[in-house]
């Protein structure tokens, strides 16, 4: 097991990016950024042994300050979509910056990803820090928070979130990598087959991608994946959800106890043989299939589009700052945020 730290270039007000790279025992890499707490590549060997990156990304830090497809971003303090930019906490109302329509998206324009981090190499695991002060974004509450990337000898990736704040506050982040198991340059995921531990998802009232409220059966619908199917089979259905995001863009409420810490996806390559094992303690899982990736240049010479990866975002339920339907993302002054999604991956 080894970590080296390594240049990675600057950001545009000229602070030194730094990239570090964790091997463990059977030759797999785990490379991340201090720009933003990012997940760059996971090098993992295929079915023949050929180590193959399966995230998608850009070759250096300075790329990342862009970033439309928010690959591989920690995304905080809370990911995915509020209505309107606003919510209220204890009688008052908290206004968000919009950032897509009206709503917020990710924490808005100055999400954590686009943030220096501070950054402490342990044997196989590298930490980031971010003390985010009261207001930042938005949100009440001087929040300190730290991310932990954990390469394991069984190929997994485990990425811990830890925080905490002096005031209530919303505490809803996620992982925002997107994964091709054939390798990260090869193109559309459709024949790659996902399976989602989940009997129900949340519908959204239209393109804007807010949830109606509605919990709802994904039996009988093309959003049933409590099977293994291929990702490209049923994307195109004539089905009013997926013509209004695009493709699959959902949420998933996970068939689990709440704080239990269980299996919510797996995913599978037939080509490499790679498959992956996502695991979570969320109550909730955004299954993304990149319907909206365009002509993005990305590594080594690779030119990501349309659905040429999928994203696994671990969280709660979009939106539930304003819908008491759902279990709720706020975190009370004192008390610990702490929960872990894994990310693992075998050969099959």
């Amino acid at each position: 097991m080894s970590v080296v730290k390594r240049d990675f270039g600057k950001t545009d007000d000229g602070q030194a990016i730094s990239l570090f790279e964790v091997t463990n025992g059977k030759g797999a890499v785990m490379k991340v950024t201090d720009y933003g707490a990012i997940l760059v590549s996971v090098l993992v060997p295929d079915k023949n042994g050929k180590l193959t990156d399966v995230v998608l990304g850009y070759d250096c830090g300075s790329d990342y300050q862009v970033n439309a497809p928010h690959f591989g971003s920690t995304i905080g303090r809370n990911g995915n979509r509020i209505d309107q930019a606003s919510f209220m906490l204890n009688g008052k109302k908290v206004q968000l910056t919009p950032n897509e329509n009206e709503n917020n998206l990710h924490s808005g324009p100055d999400g954590f990803e686009f943030m220096m981090w501070d950054a402490e190499v342990q044997r196989q695991s590298v930490v980031f820090h971010h003390f985010s002060p009261d207001g930042e974004q938005g949100f009440p509450g001087n929040f300190d928070v730290k991310v932990t990337y954990t390469l394991t000898d069984e190929n997994a990736v485990e990425i811990h979130y830890e925080g905490t704040s002096d005031q209530d506050t919303v505490a809803n982040m996620t992982n925002h990598s997107y994964f091709n198991l054939a390798g990260h340059n090869t193109g559309v995921v459709y024949d790659q087959t996902m399976q989602i531990f989940a009997s129900h998802y949340t519908p959204v009232v239209d393109s804007k991608s807010i949830p109606t409220g509605e919990i709802v059966p994904v039996a009988g619908t093309p959003m049933d994946f409590t099977v293994p199917k291929e990702i490209g089979k049923d994307i195109e259905a004539d089905f009013e959800q997926l013509k209004l995001t695009g493709g699959f863009d959902h949420n998933y409420v996970l068939d689990k106890e709440d704080g239990e810490f269980v299996l919510m996806a797996k995913a599978y390559c037939k080509e490499t043989g790679i498959g992956m094992e996502a695991y979570t303690d969320c109550p909730a899982v955004q299954f993304y299939a990149g319907n909206f990736i365009e002509n993005e240049k990305g590594k080594e010479g690779a030119v990501y589009d349309k659905r040429h990866g999928f994203c696994l975002e671990s969280q709660y339920c979009p939106n539930a700052v304003n819908d008491t339907h759902f279990k709720q993302p706020f975190l009370k002054a004192g008390e610990k945020y702490d929960t872990r999604t894994i990310y693992k991956f075998i050969v099959e």
